[in-house]
């Protein structure tokens, strides 16, 4: 069994449409037609305003720099969403509702082939995590929107809307609804956790939310839980049960407000009964002797990484933003075992961001460190001590091998 994990937010003018990006021209002993080709979407902050850049490369594995001399141009924060090796990717941003999808020609450009609007689903932006899109075939997909507390069903073939999936229940009075980006895939199943937070000021909502969708019948199941809040992680169990824990912004919070703010948790969701088991419940604080802990990423078999703010790396000072504690360095790295709910520092992992991101490469699987001042991404070879393969410009949100 395999999650799909992605890992916290179109309007293209004409002529970008018509942009097209070659692959890297590496020398290597495979043909050029061989080698395994990722889209790379990253954002750049400055100057303002943000844009994004999607490239194309085959050294997602290597340690390399990427230029992004000669990438399609994006305006806001973008996307790269699909299925993997299918020789197109979907290009989406919060600047507009519109998908565009870009698929690979004979010479291995990237080529404009279709777009698909979701104005007329009220969504007039589009993300904010590649888990936000699932592809559940060629003709099936689903867009979590969170805005409009809903779920798009559309046709990425034929580039149309086929239907939608209301979540009228998700909708809390004064607060932002937000769909997670680590999402479980069981067989005909989807499970996808969400979290609120204010709608003004800092701090998350005290309620955990899980949404299932049955992939056959497009029915949702909602179930909530009012013990923790932001549970944006999820992670499957050696007993078939979902682990959901809070991320990393939520212990931040938690960090930041003190005791105001819900205590991070770890909560057990039944996949089966298609609800949470009131009967669990673990502080994460109290599986990793204590201090700040957030997030619930994959590991080996029967494990997850719990990660664990290193104080004497990254000291927070009175008034900091919980964005910039989540976000910045001196997060350790824990394995938790899901069977005995034993956790043991991982010392040869380097302390990285709290917030992470997972891509699915050929041979391996990556996480994401965003260097400073959101200039950079590195990515890391996960479970291979933190070994990190390609740098590039720029904050990357998604990664998809379309070859």
């Amino acid at each position: 069994m395999k999650q799909s994990v992605a890992f916290s937010s179109l309007r293209l003018p004409t002529a970008l449409l018509a942009l097209s990006l070659f692959a890297g021209c590496d020398s290597d002993e495979q043909g050029d037609d061989e080698r395994p080709l990722y889209a790379i979407t990253t954002q750049k902050f400055e100057p303002d305003p943000a844009t994004s850049y999607v490239v194309v490369t085959s050294d997602a594995e290597k340690t390399a720099t990427l230029s992004l001399d000669g990438a399609i141009q994006v305006p806001g924060r973008a996307l790269g969403v699909g299925l993997p090796k299918t020789g197109s990717v979907y290009v989406v941003s919060d600047d507009s509702p519109v998908v565009t999808r870009y698929s690979l020609d004979d010479s291995g450009k990237l080529q404009a082939s279709g777009t698909v609007s979701f104005a007329s689903q009220g969504a007039m932006a589009l993300g904010e995590y590649q888990a936000n899109f699932q592809f559940i075939s060629e003709t099936k997909a689903y867009y979590f929107d969170g805005e409009n507390a809903q779920i798009v069903i559309w046709n990425p073939t034929a580039m149309s809307v086929t239907g939608t999936i209301p979540l009228d229940e998700l909708i809390i009075p004064d607060t932002l609804l937000s769909f997670s980006g680590a999402i479980v895939r069981l067989e005909g199943q989807l499970i996808i956790p969400v979290g609120w937070r204010p709608e003004s000021g800092v701090g998350i909502t005290r309620k955990a939310g899980v949404v299932s969708v049955d992939t056959a019948t497009d029915k949702a199941t909602i179930s909530t839980d009012d013990r923790c809040g932001y549970t944006h992680d999820a992670v499957v169990g050696p007993d078939g049960q979902v682990y959901i824990a809070t991320e990393a912004y939520g212990a931040a919070v938690r960090r930041t407000q003190g005791e105001d703010a819900p205590e991070p948790c770890l909560l057990k969701y039944n996949p089966r009964t298609r609800a949470f088991d009131t009967s669990f419940y673990r502080s994460l604080s109290s599986l990793v002797g204590g201090g700040t802990a957030g997030a619930l990423i994959p590991g080996p078999t029967g494990t997850a990484y719990v990660r664990v703010l290193d104080e004497t790396v990254a000291p927070v000072a009175t008034g900091t933003h919980p964005r910039l504690v989540a976000s910045g360095t001196g997060w350790q790295w824990w394995e938790l075992k899901l069977d005995t709910l034993t956790a043991t520092r991982k010392a040869a992992f380097p302390s990285t961001s709290g917030s992470v991101f997972l891509f699915e490469t050929e041979n391996q699987t990556l996480y994401t460190e965003f260097g400073a001042g959101s200039a950079s991404t590195t990515l890391h070879v996960l479970g291979d001590s933190g070994k990190p393969t390609l740098t590039y410009p720029g904050l990357s949100f998604s990664l998809l091998q379309i070859r």
